[in-house]
């Protein structure tokens, strides 16, 4: 007969609302990003090729993002104890990764194009960066509502490719216009470089976030010393120590802790007053709690300073 770890808390994401809303962005991805690839090459614009290349690791970003929506709703098993939620942090570091690369690609591009100005077709080029405007404000305020409605950095890194297309698509209609009323091609890549800039900024920013809790560091959101303190206030509790607080995911929090207890109480009461504390004031209900006395559990020098210690 198999038997199964009983999990009070499902570490699985539903995210119905996330994967309908990637798929609707995906389709409509695929196809802009044709229709800029063919515009870039007939019209030899770096600022339409670049947003083009952009396009493509959209397609790439909602390709993950998908797949760790999917992949986020199947249950733990005995390998995979916390089921695949992280998958979820690690496509939105290969996100924040891609948008750093086509960042850097765009600006080495632009430097080449500044040495070497090339002539370009205006009007393709403007025509196409108003169609791309109109259709990366739609997709830009479908995620941008999905991120409001879900907290998710997955959707999150997916929104910052969006939004760096979108400023792509203004840039490429006000170098149209610069180029039009001043007859210098050079606006195209320096707009281009600019572009390149933002996008490393929001590609920066998924990479660190994504990589803090990949690093299992304490989210932002908590204070550590204060859940600490809160904790030491339990009646029954004389220290607190070994103290850890990570990410799963964006909004799945874990929290293991060891706590000296006084020898007439009852663990389990300073066990469940813990968890509530937790669970009620930081929102924490994944918890951990392991409770110990010095004169059992041997923790040297640190241990023997609450022998003495009276409630």
């Amino acid at each position: 007969m198999k038997t199964y770890d009983y999990h009070h808390l499902n570490h699985v994401k539903e995210q119905q609302s996330s994967k309908k809303t990637l798929w609707i962005t995906l389709l409509l991805t695929l196809v802009f990003t044709v229709v800029e690839i063919v515009g870039g090459w007939l019209s030899n614009s770096l600022a339409l090729l670049s947003d083009s290349a952009h396009m493509i690791s959209d397609v790439f970003a909602l390709g993950l993002s998908l797949t760790a929506s999917y992949l986020a709703t199947r249950n733990p098993n005995r390998k995979y104890t916390f089921g695949f939620l992280r998958f979820e942090i690690i496509a939105s570091f290969l996100n924040g990764l891609a948008l750093v690369v086509i960042a850097i690609g765009i600006f080495i591009e632009g430097i080449h194009r500044l040495i070497q100005p090339r002539d370009i077709h205006m009007q393709l080029m403007l025509m196409i960066a108003i169609v791309g405007l109109i259709v990366n404000i739609v997709l830009t305020t479908i995620l941008s509502r999905s991120s409001k409605e879900e907290e998710n950095l997955n959707i999150q890194s997916a929104l910052w490719h969006f939004i760096g297309d979108l400023l792509s698509s203004v840039g490429i209609i006000v170098s149209s216009f610069l180029i039009y009323l001043t007859g210098y091609s050079i606006f195209d890549p320096l707009i281009s470089m600019i572009i390149g800039g933002i996008i490393f900024y929001g590609g920066a920013k998924i990479i660190r976030e994504s990589f803090l809790i990949l690093m299992e560091a304490v989210p932002d959101k908590f204070d550590l010393d204060s859940i600490r303190e809160e904790i030491s206030k339990v009646e029954g509790v004389k220290d607190v120590h070994e103290l850890h607080l990570w990410a799963v995911s964006t909004d799945h929090y874990s929290l293991t802790a060891h706590v000296f207890i006084h020898e007439d109480v009852q663990p389990f009461e300073v066990i469940q007053e813990i968890n509530h504390i937790l669970k009620e004031k930081y929102g924490i209900q994944h918890s951990t709690i392991q409770t110990e006395h010095p004169a059992i559990h041997d923790h040297g020098d640190y241990g023997k300073q609450f022998l003495t210690t009276k409630s």
